[in-house]
């Protein structure tokens, strides 16, 4: 097997075996397999001198900053002439060969290598500036960060999410998410993040598409060639197939019947001349380069009548319309349905039983309505939830109208309503995934918060579900009955109400005498009066605490907890300070942790270095991050966690 690919299926293995065994308690594999494996991995990335992005050998190691610097290209990024016509590609090779392959529908960045490391990444932005995300890019799962080559390196690629990924994604978004209409949207959003530990969650890979520059080394003028050469170094090249005129036609088609079965979003082809110094002398237009084309799908229209509008809730709350039409033929397949995303959208296309409309598949994948020939708007948006029966409303969503349902016992919300109470920041009840808490949802032992700390009644119950067994349920009952010690913010951030973080929650619980009784009676105006809660919140709090369910809940669980009140001190070295704390953490296992100690003490922790900033906490005092840059313009101390706990006299977590 080729090293490159066996080193990507040793770091697919290895992750799937460290998350089943760290997330889910579940063993997938004996130890010693695991570390046969990891010293097979270590060889490989020794023998090639590569090692990638994802691989777990690799310590991680994350950074935010404030902005994302913006950087002018060495050359323009062009956008390429387009075309829908397959006789239009033959005739354009003039009688060449060229490479077909596939135009993925991402993020385009330029990728810079030094010395055999990853230097820099760019985004394409508008082709003439970019932004620098390359703290990002090193979390992209299939890019190298060591490569055997040591001359300057510069590559052009697409950063992409892939469907399988993209749904998984959506599937797990929070209580309070909407779920993300593409995996190109939300691969541009993921690149574009100002803290890179976001960006590694969302499973960004990179497809290299052009070899711009290779210091010291004679490049083939042959596309083909510096793709193999590419390979040989560890990066993922685009799927390719050589033409001649009387070829790419047919290899049109072949790609056109990959398209349902590519995991990668694309939309459409490019077609290059093999022979890049042949493409260099044909120069460009005012526009587009004459050394590539882009071949985009015809998409495929069929005439439909709407039949009705199916609305269903998420796990978010949201109820999403789908459009269900009569079935009509599209791209070889049968096509009755289309979702319509939100309420916007709705209104735009003026949607009503019986209307004629006109529907493609985007990217010959995705059934979408390209137009309402009727128009008739007489669409009836939906008063009740379709699950619980409950009150629904629109709401505004960003820049678009959403349907939520407003009921909050509603099942459909109740599971991320579970994991979000169970989070390291809530009540901290390890070993408790999404996947065990809908096993417990499932079986009827857990319906409310309450119930969780009743679960050693069903003990052998719970040892009998699917992939649990007596270690694993005792196991889980152990972390139940330690999370029962937990101070008033944490439990009333558990709780899941709108817009209250951790840090609203602490002061709320300070501003009260860290009693639950108080907040829970609490007015309104006396919440808006806490620093850092406004009137929205306000009202959000009181009236989560005036529900009947929501009091008769809580009541039931106070007998269950004991609280551990927040040591406040009045008048300590940190009183009426200002600390900016960014980079990973060795002593705290978030930097939500670090910020409660220092706001027990009295301090205050600010996202940005200011003037006012009493010194700005990282453990790498010599990166060359924007909060560094800004500490020393300002002449404000850059301290290592141990020396900024030294120095103040505080204890470790």
């Amino acid at each position: 097997m080729d090293k490159m690919k066996r080193m990507e299926e040793l770091c697919s293995i290895l992750t799937e075996a460290a998350r089943a065994y760290y997330a889910e308690d579940r063993e997938i594999m004996p130890n010693v397999t695991y570390d046969r494996l990891y010293d097979e991995l270590k060889e490989l990335e020794e023998e090639t001198g590569t090692v990638l992005a994802g691989s777990p050998t690799r310590e991680v190691g994350y950074e935010a900053v404030d902005f994302l610097p913006k950087e002018k290209h060495d050359s323009p990024m062009l956008s390429l002439a387009k075309t829908k016509s397959r006789e239009e590609l033959r005739s354009w090779l003039s009688g060449r060969e060229g490479l077909l392959s596939w135009k993925e529908d991402g993020l385009t960045v330029v990728l810079t290598y030094e010395n055999g490391e990853l230097a820099k990444c760019v985004t394409r932005g508008n082709g003439e500036v970019g932004e620098v995300v390359t703290a990002n890019a090193k979390t992209f799962k299939n890019l190298p960060l060591k490569i055997s080559f040591k001359g300057k390196l510069v590559l052009r690629g697409e950063a992409v999410i892939g469907y399988k990924d993209f749904e998984a994604i959506n599937a797990a978004m929070p209580e309070e998410g909407a779920a993300y209409k593409n995996p190109r949207n939300l691969c541009s959003g993921s690149v574009r993040q100002l803290d890179s530990a976001v960006t590694a969650k969302r499973s960004v890979q990179v497809i290299i598409f052009q070899l711009v520059s290779a210091e010291g080394t004679e490049l083939s003028s042959s596309m083909e060639k510096r793709f193999e050469f590419l390979k040989g170094l560890g990066f993922t090249v685009v799927e390719y197939e050589r033409v001649t005129p009387d070829t790419v036609i047919e290899a049109v088609g072949r790609f056109e019947k990959k398209v349902d079965k590519n995991d990668i979003p694309s939309d459409g082809l490019v077609l290059s001349f093999d022979d890049l110094d042949y493409a260099e002398s044909l120069g460009r237009t005012q526009k587009f380069p004459r050394g590539a084309i882009a071949f985009k799908w015809a998409d495929e229209m069929a005439e439909t009548t709407l039949k009705y509008v199916e609305w269903d809730t998420s796990r978010t709350g949201l109820i999403n319309p789908v459009a269900v039409f009569e079935s009509v033929e599209l791209e070889g397949t049968s096509v009755s349905r289309a979702s319509v995303h939100n309420i916007s959208i709705i209104k735009q296309l003026k949607l009503g039983v019986g209307d004629r409309l006109l529907v493609y598949k985007a990217n010959m994948i995705i059934p979408q309505i390209s137009e309402n020939l009727t128009g008739s708007g007489s669409l009836e948006i939906p008063d009740k939830c379709p699950v619980c029966g409950g009150e629904a409303a629109i709401e505004k969503d960003a820049d678009s109208e959403v349907l939520r349902c407003k009921n909050p016992e509603c099942p459909a919300k109740k599971l991320k309503s579970f994991v979000h109470f169970t989070e390291r920041d809530a009540m901290n009840i390890e070993g408790l995934s999404e996947m065990t808490i809908e096993k417990l949802i499932a079986a009827g032992l857990i319906h409310r918060f309450s119930d969780i700390y009743r679960l050693s009644e069903h003990r052998e119950v719970m040892a009998g579900l699917e992939g649990m067994g007596t270690r694993s349920a005792d196991k889980l009952l152990a972390a139940v009955d330690k999370s029962r010690e937990v101070s008033p913010d944490r439990f009333i951030h558990a709780l899941g109400i709108p817009g209250v973080g951790l840090a609203n929650a602490r002061n709320i619980s300070l501003s009260f005498d860290q009693s639950i009784e108080k907040i829970m009676n609490a007015g309104a105006e006396e919440l808006a009066a806490v620093d850092g809660v406004g009137p929205v919140m306000a009202k959000a709090v009181s009236e989560y605490m005036g529900a009947p369910g929501n009091r008769e809940e809580i009541e039931r669980m106070l007998p269950e907890l004991k609280f551990t009140l927040l040591s406040v001190a009045s008048d300590t070295e940190l009183s009426g300070k200002t600390f900016v704390v960014t980079g990973s953490l060795d002593h705290f296992a978030s930097r939500n942790e670090l910020k409660a100690l220092i706001e027990s003490r009295g301090g205050k922790v600010s996202g940005s270095v200011s003037a006012k900033t009493e010194c700005l906490i990282n453990n790498d005092s010599a990166s060359a991050s924007a909060k560094n840059k800004s500490a020393a313009a300002l002449g404000i101390p850059v301290l290592t966690e141990d020396e900024f706990l030294e120095k103040y006299q505080l204890p470790m977590s």
